[in-house]
């Protein structure tokens, strides 16, 4: 069976890891296996406590983290655009200028995230970005709110790639897939909370003599406060000091972790990022994330405004919004757990990218209101489940520690981006129909399923090529001792044992 490389951005050793250290790395089939973890303590029991104890609070932080990001959306029914004066572009301005500092913020975060720890520097984070939440809700005028967007592009960069990082700390590299997916589904819950909220909290324009829109900004950042004020208690920095796990648990967390190492290169060394650089697998994988990264981001801070344009009052807009975000957080958690049993991304990918086009294509082809919101729900349906799935998808196919943390911050840059694309989408000049807006949308899917497609077959191919290389040296990849593994150890994905992931 094929060996896979996955996502594992735990810190790298600092010397090169001997052959005889390698003789631990367990293959693809003991990982399937791993009879020794089920009669020490049992792994499914082990994996559920894990679960159990850490993913429902880092998912619940995502939740908040993409609500406040696009509850600019559900502002804008709310009479934003018309208190601060807003007319042509400002809308989209006000949109795409969060992102550039979102992408700043990632790397240098998660370098102070590994200088603290977990519980304070998340919390550090999201106690900013909920105060500048806050006093979003105090701004005056456009300028004040495209340095309040810029600023919370500031404070909320760091969680996406510090959760990824944490989870790394917990789980051996075949089992962060799922445990992405349910994280990641929080963003899909995100938009079914932000109508809900949103039509309610709008109900109390004029309390004070504010604004709806103004209490849906202060109401949700004064909980993200709430909630990161029980993040320094409730998070974990590490097996060494949870609470939850006996001595025995503690020790064989860390012992599956110790276990989980690579067969390929875990040190720093500065050939190893111009390796990413230079890899062309790296940056087309990023080009398939930007291209269903685009339309995500425009559903998220544009569906009530869609919806509001099928003939729906404001209100009405906003709660409509809901069972769409409700399909796709189910539907991402299926495809991230049926992608982690199969050990294939591309088919998925391909087939998500579909389902958003037709969606998108109901959108665009007719004024019927009952068809453009089936066709919500197909977007939804097919946006949301893609994007962890083609984050794993690069990290599953990036050999050798460093090389895979520049392709993933690579990666999730460029995706990102798209962010800055979106919030174009939907001019107001274009409205109700938006055919420029959703031409674009069907584009960019078209390129990141055609990209899918393109890897789909060349992985096959390339998996193929080095089966019958190695036959050739009449050689099998459970032949392969570890003394011919070290010697390869520097190639990365390009060594004549690794195999991709589909």
């Amino acid at each position: 069976m094929s060996r896979q490389s996955t996502c594992d951005s735990r810190p790298e050793p600092n010397e090169k890891s001997r052959p005889e250290e390698n003789r631990e790395s367990l293959s693809h089939t003991d990982f399937e296996t791993d009879h020794s973890d089920v009669q020490r303590i049992g792994t499914a029991r082990l994996l559920r406590k894990l679960d159990w104890n850490l993913i429902p609070f880092v998912s619940l932080l995502y939740l908040l983290s993409f609500l406040d990001r696009s509850n600019v959306g559900n502002a804008r029914l709310a009479g934003l655009e018309r208190d601060l004066h807003m007319e042509g572009l400002d809308y989209n301005i006000a949109l795409a200028i969060f992102f550039p500092f979102y992408v700043i913020a990632e790397i240098p975060s998660n370098l102070m995230l590994k200088r603290t720890s977990p519980s304070v520097w998340i919390c550090l984070i999201m106690v900013i970005w909920g105060i500048c939440m806050t006093l979003m809700g105090f701004v005056q005028n456009f300028t004040g709110l495209l340095f309040a967007r810029m600023a919370l592009g500031l404070a909320e960069g760091g969680l996406f790639p510090g959760v990824a990082y944490y989870i790394t700390l917990w789980y051996r590299r075949h089992e962060t897939g799922l445990r992405m997916a349910v994280f990641f589904s929080a963003a899909t819950l995100a938009g079914a909370f932000g109508g809900l909220l949103a039509s309610g909290i709008s109900e109390m324009d004029g309390i004070r003599g504010r604004s709806g829109w103004s209490w849906i900004f202060i109401i949700e950042g004064l909980a993200t406060i709430l909630i990161a004020m029980l993040a320094k208690w409730a998070i974990t920095d590490g097996p060494e000091t949870a609470g939850f796990l006996t001595a025995e648990e503690k020790a064989e967390v860390k012992a599956r972790l110790k276990r989980d190492t690579s067969d390929l290169a875990e040190e720093y060394a500065t050939k190893y990022i111009f390796d990413a650089l230079k890899d062309w697998k790296i940056w087309v994988n990023s080009l398939i994330l930007l291209g269903t990264g685009t339309p995500l981001y425009s559903i998220a801070f544009f569906l009530p405004t869609i919806l509001a344009n099928m003939g729906h009052g404001n209100v009405k807009s906003q709660l409509m919004s809901v069972p769409p975000y409700v399909f796709g957080c189910i539907v991402t958690i299926v495809v991230g757990y049926a992608a982690d049993k199969s050990h294939t991304r591309g088919p998925f990918v391909i087939g998500c990218n579909l389902l958003a086009i037709t969606g998108m294509v109901m959108l665009i082809s007719t004024q019927n209101p009952i068809i453009q919101y089936i066709g919500t729900y197909l977007a939804v349906c097919g946006l949301y489940p893609n994007i962890p799935s083609i984050i794993s998808w690069n990290c599953n196919n990036v050999g050798g520690s460093t090389k895979r943390a520049v392709a993933i911050g690579l990666q999730v840059g460029i995706g990102s981006s798209s962010g800055m694309i979106s919030g174009f989408t939907f001019r107001s000049s274009d409205a109700p129909r938006y055919f420029a807006g959703y031409g674009l949308l069907i584009g960019t899917l078209t390129m990141s399923t055609v990209l899918s497609l393109f890897m789909h077959v060349y992985l096959i191919r390339e998996n193929a090529r080095r089966d019958a290389e190695m036959e050739g040296r009449g050689l099998t990849l459970d032949s392969f001792t570890d003394e011919m593994k070290y010697d390869e150890r520097e190639k990365g994905d390009y060594a004549s044992f690794f195999r991709y992931t589909t």
